[in-house]
């Protein structure tokens, strides 16, 4: 058999963030007393971890006594009982989740080595509703056309993946409604010894306020431009340099109508081609464009680079969308949907730091997908020699080798205090 000790993947959690971090903060009068409310929200990130997509699968744990051992939960909670602790929960619950998140944030940031500068990508994604959700309505749905919808904000730290907020939004919400309250979050969320900002974002943050809030916090961004009718009239005036072979490229100071001062533009044109598929960028005449609302201090061509950096934000919202059940809206009420978005930030950010922390350099980049095939769904047998609970995987010299590597790491990791 492959282990002589307990092997734990859970462990990490519920070592670390239920007794600690959860039982301490958050808390609310129930009538229910069979479950605290940590549990209750761990057993909700369980439930996304392990790819049961809906809460009405869970009822599949019900029945396995050894994953209720491993996670320390005296049973799990029938899906009713997940959908009525969602359905009852006070505003402020929300609220806490939040800020035990941004305290996760905090502490992993700087792990495995201290950071000095933030990269946020900043996004929206369409969750359409196949139902009568309360706020989804019929807005911005390039796949159903018609269909009602949310439209949450997400805001990704680039170079730790880490998910650093989130904001559920009506389907027929402004293009860049929430964006400042977003930013704000994010900046006040960030650690202190924290000197350097930057952002990416795309044409939906290109509005005046939302650059406002960065140049305000100092922060350096590339965000794609609107084309305005100011911008478009500019266009054609540009003096343009080559690029590469296909790209040509220039800048000018933009100041349209109600900013406060003008600001750095670079735009980018190529001739458009017959085999050029269905259009997603500007096109004018002969031309396509892309163009960038910027105060980097790169040449033209090094803010094009730094902004195509943000093509990682698409894979990260594709991971959340299709792993972390941001599509499987769990009931109809707002402020229920609301508070599981918080919980799958939380579940998101726990793998993440777990990525970052326990395991081998060659798993960093793994999807939670992945990651569920290579560790959580092993197949095991839960025994009790001598009166030792023991998990027992295949016997397989590789597997024992890097389990024991994996645990070692979880021992030696500090949890966070509540």
């Amino acid at each position: 058999m492959a282990t002589r000790r307990s092997i734990r993947f859970f462990y990490w959690l519920s070592r670390g963030e239920d007794p600690k971090i959860l039982a301490g903060r958050i808390h609310y009068p129930r009538h229910n007393r069979d479950y605290s409310v940590s549990q209750l929200v761990l057993a909700l990130v369980y439930v996304i971890v392990l790819g049961l997509d809906r809460i009405e699968t869970a009822a599949l744990l019900r029945s396995d006594t050894a994953f209720q051992y491993l996670t320390g939960l005296p049973s799990f909670p029938d899906p009713q009982t997940l959908r009525r602790f969602l359905l009852n929960a006070p505003a402020q619950l929300r609220e806490e989740l939040h800020r035990i998140n941004d305290r996760l944030l905090q502490r992993f940031i700087h792990l495995p080595e201290h950071r000095s500068r933030l990269l946020f990508d900043l996004d929206s994604t369409v969750v359409t509703a196949f139902g009568h959700q309360e706020g989804a309505e019929v807005g911005y749905n390039p796949r159903y056309r018609g269909k009602r919808s949310y439209d949450p904000l997400l805001c990704v730290e680039a170079n730790s993946s880490f998910l650093w907020d989130v904001e559920l939004r009506r389907g027929d919400a402004g293009t860049w409604a929430g964006s400042e309250e977003l930013l704000a979050c994010c900046f006040v969320s960030s650690p202190s010894d924290i000197r350097e900002f930057r952002a990416r974002a795309d044409a939906g943050f290109g509005y005046g306020p939302v650059l406002d809030m960065l140049e305000t916090r100092f922060a350096q961004y590339s965000v794609v431009a609107r084309m305005t009718r100011s911008l478009k009239r500019a266009l054609k005036s540009l003096r343009y340099k080559p690029m590469n072979p296909s790209w040509e490229i220039a800048e000018f100071e933009h100041h349209p109508h109600g900013w406060p001062h003008a600001r750095r533009c670079i735009v980018a044109r190529r001739l458009t081609e017959e085999s050029d598929p269905e259009p997603t960028l500007f096109t004018m005449g002969r031309y396509v464009y892309r163009a960038w609302h910027t105060n980097l201090p790169l040449t033209p061509a090094g803010v094009w680079h730094f902004y195509d950096g943000r093509a990682g934000m698409e894979r990260r919202i594709r991971e959340i969308r299709a792993d972390y059940a941001l599509t499987k809206i769990p009931t109809r009420a707002f402020a229920a949907n609301a508070l599981y978005l918080e919980v799958i930030r939380f579940a998101y950010n726990l793998v993440t730091a777990f990525q970052r922390t326990c395991l081998p350099a060659e798993w960093q980049s793994f999807t939670l997908s992945k990651l569920r095939h290579r560790l959580f769904w092993l197949p095991g047998e839960l025994t009790r020699p001598h009166n030792r609970p023991t998990l027992r995987l295949a016997n397989s010299p590789l597997i024992e080798t890097w389990t024991e590597k994996i645990l070692y790491r979880v021992q030696n990791t500090k949890p966070l205090e509540g």
